[in-house]
């Protein structure tokens, strides 16, 4: 049975002369004559397992053969390393090579290379440190996410991915057909318009009224032509919606998940975070901890305008009342002014979406965005607004299809409760805790405009 390096290296138990298969792909080689060093990593773990190769064995002609990135099987014995980095190392028996590999042709020597130049190679960059230790985080925080919600309670709902309506109201949909044109809807698949999802919101709200506490976790898609750091045309969403709620219930629960995923990262990612905080971003460690342990400021939309303007700040977008915040301005707010995450809540109306509850005033609704520094905006939420004549209005005023959402309107007649939610843009979540400038560096295969490879 194949043992994973990381349990090797990580053992917190004595493993000495256990006898073990390793697997994994060739990182660096040192053949000298008479015995060899292998370097291999199987992606467990951010450190190479170092294998020692004698030249007495049977196998030793096969290092020859060995080159960077070629795969092995080796069997060995555990015996304790004299080198200062790992604990162990394993002494090689026999050695089999699975896959050779063209030491002239393959992309990835010992060298350094650009992140850009690694998502033209998005299907070997993951065997790189960086890509590698991305993935491992992101497998982590997707699992915490999941724990957070099911430790609470909450249901776990799969949401459609193609649908026959705009969530946001926004229009920046991909349509979905099978149809060479868009002449006769009636003939397509469906028999109409179809789009994939730019959120699974509005589909998990039915169950938040049913089951009252939910969360939906999947693939979302905007034909937003944007070529930002921040931006990506197919990205993961996750959104819980709870029942009997309002927007300060909201922003507790919003604050509770960046805290506990955080927390759960310095816990169980410490060697990837090491890594990261060395070659990503310095001080990453001691920004998520600065995170972890502040209270999150929380001020009104009307008291963050007032502020950017006596800021006396030169910012590249004009700031006033009843226009959105820009990443520039939310990350003034929290890396400059309040030096910690901030909840912005009760934006303008007619900057947001039709489904937020109106407030009093009639000129704001009970939204909420959370602000963290180096990211911006990384939750955005709101209370729903559950009056079915409000909700009517709302639509008529977005010049918004009330056949459309029909459905969702009944859920306003049927037993309509005070209900919230919010959604966290799963890349945007792993940018803020691993420091990579870059969204399209954080997710397997990038979606962009003009990119859609592999």
């Amino acid at each position: 049975m194949r043992t994973k390096i990381k349990a090797i290296l990580h053992s917190k138990s004595p493993i000495e002369n256990t006898k073990v298969d390793v697997y994994g792909w060739v990182r660096t080689l040192r053949n000298q004559k008479n015995f060899a060093f292998i370097e291999i990593n199987d992606g467990s773990t951010l450190a190479n397992l170092q294998v020692v190769a004698d030249g007495k064995i049977a196998d030793f002609n096969k290092v020859e053969k060995l080159t960077t990135g070629a795969s092995v099987k080796i069997t060995g014995k555990v015996v304790k390393s004299p080198a200062a980095k790992q604990s162990y190392e394993v002494q090689a028996e026999t050695i089999q090579i699975l896959g050779e590999c063209d030491a002239i042709t393959y992309p990835l020597q010992k060298k350094g290379h650009s992140f850009e130049f690694l998502r033209s190679i998005a299907h070997l960059r993951p065997r790189t440190n960086t890509q590698g230790a991305v993935m491992r985080m992101r497998n982590s925080l997707a699992f915490a996410a999941h724990k957070f919600f099911q430790e609470r309670g909450f249901n776990y709902i799969q949401t459609p991915i193609i649908t026959g309506f705009d969530c946001e109201g926004a229009g920046e949909m991909f349509k979905v057909t099978t149809m060479d044109d868009f002449k006769d809807f009636s003939k397509d698949f469906f028999k109409k318009p179809t789009f994939l999802t730019v959120s699974g919101q509005l589909n998990v709200e039915c169950f938040a009224c049913a089951l009252s506490d939910v969360y939906t976790f999947g693939p979302t898609f905007r034909a937003e032509n944007s070529n930002t750091a921040r931006h990506l045309a197919e990205f993961w969403m996750i959104e819980p919606e709870i029942a009997f709620a309002d927007i300060n219930d909201d922003m507790e629960l919003a604050e509770s998940f960046i805290k506990y995923v955080i927390k759960d990262s310095l816990q169980n990612n410490e060697e990837d975070l090491e890594f990261f905080d060395k070659f990503i971003e310095k001080g990453l460690i001691a920004r998520l901890k600065h995170v972890l342990e502040s209270p999150f400021q929380r001020i009104s939309y009307t008291e963050a305008v007032e502020i950017l303007l006596k800021s006396n700040k030169k910012f590249e977008f004009p700031v006033a009342w009843g226009k959105d915040l820009q990443s520039e301005h939310e990350r003034f707010l929290t890396e400059e002014y309040f030096k910690k995450p901030t909840i912005v809540n009760n934006y303008p109306e007619i900057i947001k979406a039709f489904y937020m509850r109106r407030n009093d005033d009639n000129k704001t609704v009970a939204a909420m965005d959370i602000l963290v520094p180096k990211i911006g905006e990384i939750i955005g939420g709101s209370q729903r607004e559950e009056r079915l004549p409000i909700l009517e209005e709302k639509l008529e005023k977005m010049k918004l299809s009330k056949e459309d959402y029909w459905w969702y309107l009944e859920l306003r007649k049927y037993g309509s409760v005070p209900h919230a939610g919010f959604g966290v843009g799963f890349e945007r979540l792993t940018q803020f805790i691993t420091g990579m400038e870059n969204i399209r560096d954080v997710i397997p295969f990038p979606r962009f405009p003009g990119h859609a490879t592999f």
